[in-house]
């Protein structure tokens, strides 16, 4: 039996992610892949109940910490029932968002790099991906896609300033920087195909 892999796809608002891992994942299973897609928070029953507190309701509903442990509650369940299970049979996992985005988003303020990781090392004993993609997208180009697609009902995270969907553009640039072993950048400009081409041609050295 081939190995399983777990991919996760991240980048901040507009990226793309979700059109783009539909894609992959049709790329992948044309190579006769089982492909399993699933999405943070998120992606099991009970991880998906943790999603509708997540992101409903105003900006102010949770605080920062509460924020963090619920996200890391959501994933401590997602890989108990949906992750391992597929990796064991030998599938491959595409995950729209995973840790990288709790270390972008919940890890901004209040809250360091440190601690979301210390969070996921007690909730998910620091399980870690395989292969990260982040796409990229400059700002402005991001802002426009993102009010695109939401109009003027953005979730609660999305919907928030400016400024924070800029710093979490930092922080995910950081994270390439310092794990250029398991992430890697992918240009999100242009037309979808070309995009998808990227994201396969990214993970190359891992295909069967």
């Amino acid at each position: 039996m081939t190995p399983g892999r777990f991919i996760s796809l991240e980048g901040g608002e507009g990226a793309g992610k979700s059109t783009q891992i539909r894609a992959l994942a049709d790329a992948l299973r044309a190579r006769g892949i089982d492909v399993v897609v699933t999405r943070e928070p998120g992606g099991s029953d009970g991880a998906e109940a943790i999603r509708a507190l997540l992101l409903t309701g105003n900006a102010d509903r949770w605080s920062a910490r509460a924020e963090a442990l619920l996200f890391a509650a959501a994933r401590a369940d997602h890989i108990e029932k949906t992750i391992a299970p597929a990796l064991a049979r030998g599938a491959w996992i595409l995950s729209d968002r995973f840790l990288d985005s709790s270390r972008a988003y919940q890890g901004q303020g209040e809250l360091t790099d440190v601690d979301i990781l210390t969070l996921h090392r007690i909730g998910s004993n620091g399980f870690l991906p395989d292969r990260t993609l982040v796409l990229t997208l400059p700002d402005t180009e991001a802002a426009r896609r993102a009010k695109a697609r939401d109009g003027d009902s953005p979730d609660r995270i999305g919907g928030r300033s400016d400024e924070f969907h800029r710093a979490v553009t930092g922080a995910f640039e950081r994270i390439l920087r310092e794990e250029p072993g398991r992430c890697v950048a992918v240009d999100a400009c242009g037309d979808a195909e070309s995009v998808t081409a990227r994201l396969v041609a990214a993970l190359a050295d891992i295909l069967p």
